[in-house]
């Protein structure tokens, strides 16, 4: 695989560009927006993307920034795509571009390219949508985990507390406290049997505050 080429600029085409790499000429295929920025006699860096074709010669496409290359690899992955489309693609709208269509899933922009007809254009949009987002798309982040939900048993326990006079806070710690090493009562899920055990806890509870205080007067 060839990722990037750097060298002299031999010749400048129409879309094509040919780079002294070590002696070694090699054509390499641009965008407009690439070919813009080379000119002959001067070095350039391209990075590059090698496309193996069955029955012809291989060919190298060049591309002035690792966005373009993305967007173009990408982009062979939808059927019925070749190079030269994704490069068609590339020299009509851009990189930018490109992942604001898809991201809009508006296929009428594809159409624009020559080659391109709406069904085309939809497929692209269809294969590619999530694969290229735009480039200044915020990160999602993960979902915080969801809280574990109550048992069914502590909710009607903690109203029928609630619906005899304790607030909702003083409700679910008696009933922490009322079951301390009563783990089995818990799981049993008994609402009635819960809900006298607590009574009973709150009921000695005051009990042994009334208490107290007589001893302290």
């Amino acid at each position: 695989m060839i990722a990037a080429v750097r060298g002299e600029v031999l010749h400048k085409g129409l879309s094509t560009v040919v780079v002294d790499v070590h002696g070694l000429g090699l054509e390499v295929q641009v965008t407009p927006l690439t070919l813009s920025g080379l000119h002959t006699g001067r070095e350039a860096t391209l990075a590059t993307s090698y496309v193996a074709r069955k029955d012809d010669s291989p060919l190298l496409f060049g591309f002035a920034d690792t966005q373009e290359k993305e967007v173009f690899e990408t982009m062979l992955g939808v059927s019925g795509v070749g190079p030269r489309t994704a490069l068609a693609v590339l020299a009509t709208l851009g990189p930018d571009d490109v992942r604001a269509a898809i991201a809009s899933g508006d296929p009428k922009a594809f159409t624009a390219v020559p080659g391109i007809g709406p069904k085309g254009a939809k497929r692209i949009v269809l294969e590619l949508a999530d694969k290229l987002v735009p480039a200044d798309a915020p990160q999602t982040s993960s979902p915080s985990p969801a809280e574990p939900a109550l048992p069914v048993w502590r909710i009607q326990v903690t109203e029928a507390l609630v619906g005899l006079g304790w607030n909702e806070k003083d409700a679910s710690q008696a009933i922490d406290d009322a079951l301390v090493g009563s783990e089995e009562l818990a799981e049993s899920g008994d609402v009635a049997v819960i809900l006298r055990t607590v009574l009973a806890w709150l009921g000695a509870r005051a009990s042994t505050a009334a208490g107290e205080r007589d001893r302290g007067r």
